[in-house]
């Protein structure tokens, strides 16, 4: 009978605030929105230097649940290096909440980890070498952990079997060539869009479990887009995160501003064992009920104030 494999444990850090990754933890909702992909209005103020948007963004995700914040500058036209280093400053500046810097500039990633008061996560490397050859010495170097894609300069791997060949690849070379922990390498098992091929849900969650059951290691993955294309998002995400957390993952870049998932996953810890003696899952109930008193309250004083006297 084979040994089962150790759990790993990821430690991410603010500068006053640890945050464990792990699959005995509640699991980790990591918020996306500081990211101006699809955000015409939030580039054109990157591109004039105005980072006010962040703190919005910043706000919002503190507020829906988010346990760390994924912050990304991918602006063209613009010198990711610098806004990278400005918006992580603000950001810590706003929370303290740990940081995932998200960059596939060598450069701003440097720039972001120099700027970076803890232990951030490096978002993100692939098994291609020449990657693994630019990226993993920053990690080492600044002490972080890293999000890893098991994809090469061949393909996106559509068989589970192909991307367990390339994670092995990603964990011996980081351990071995780079020193890094393997309670470091936190693996994105490619959640592709189930629009386009039905069976892809399914080839994901298979990936996930033989990831925890041959190395126990942390597992994230952009929660969005298995639904991508499809009507009825964020039903299709709050079904997907339970079923990928009940097969091992601990973690999800995702939109914390969404109270359905949000309130999807907390319930999967709950049912999983993560949240003790149901604390969270009472807490988040308090204050939905505590939220939509005050927000009815508002309303009646509103309509009351805009009454006319007789």
């Amino acid at each position: 009978m084979t040994e089962p494999v150790a759990l790993r444990q990821t430690i991410l850090r603010s500068a006053t605030k640890q945050v464990t990754i792990g699959h005995e933890h509640p699991f980790c909702i990591i918020g996306e929105r500081i990211n101006p992909t699809g955000r015409k209005i939030f580039q054109e103020a990157l591109r004039a230097g105005d980072l006010s948007l962040i703190e919005k963004d910043v706000a919002a995700q503190v507020a829906g649940g988010a346990d760390v914040l994924d912050v990304n500058m991918g602006v063209p036209l613009t010198d990711e290096a610098e806004l990278l280093e400005n918006a992580i400053r603000l950001v810590q500046s706003l929370t303290d909440l740990p940081i995932c810097i998200d960059s596939s500039v060598v450069e701003a990633l440097e720039a972001g980890l120099a700027a970076y008061q803890g232990r951030a996560l490096v978002n993100s490397v692939t098994a291609e070498d020449e990657r693994l050859a630019a990226i993993l010495p920053l990690v080492k170097k600044y002490d972080a952990a890293v999000v890893a894609l098991p994809n090469d300069h061949d393909e996106i791997p559509m068989e589970s079997g192909k991307r367990i060949e390339l994670v092995g690849k990603i964990v011996r070379v980081a351990t071995e060539e780079y020193g890094i922990s393997i309670d470091d390498i936190v693996i994105d098992p490619l959640a592709m869009p189930i629009g386009a091929d039905s069976s892809v849900g399914a080839t994901a969650l298979e990936t996930i479990r033989e990831i925890k059951a041959r190395w126990g290691l942390n597992m994230t993955c952009g929660a969005s887009n298995v639904s991508f294309g499809m009507p009825g998002r964020h039903a299709i995400n709050a079904a997907w995160l339970p079923l990928a957390m009940g097969a091992g993952m601990t973690s999800a870049i995702m939109d914390a501003r969404t109270p359905a998932v949000v309130e999807s996953v907390r319930a999967a810890d709950l049912l999983l064992g993560h949240d003790e003696w149901g604390g969270t899952w009472i807490r988040m109930h308090r204050a939905k009920v505590a939220a939509a008193a005050a927000a009815e309250a508002a309303a009646a004083e509103a309509a009351a104030a805009a009454t006319p006297a007789p």
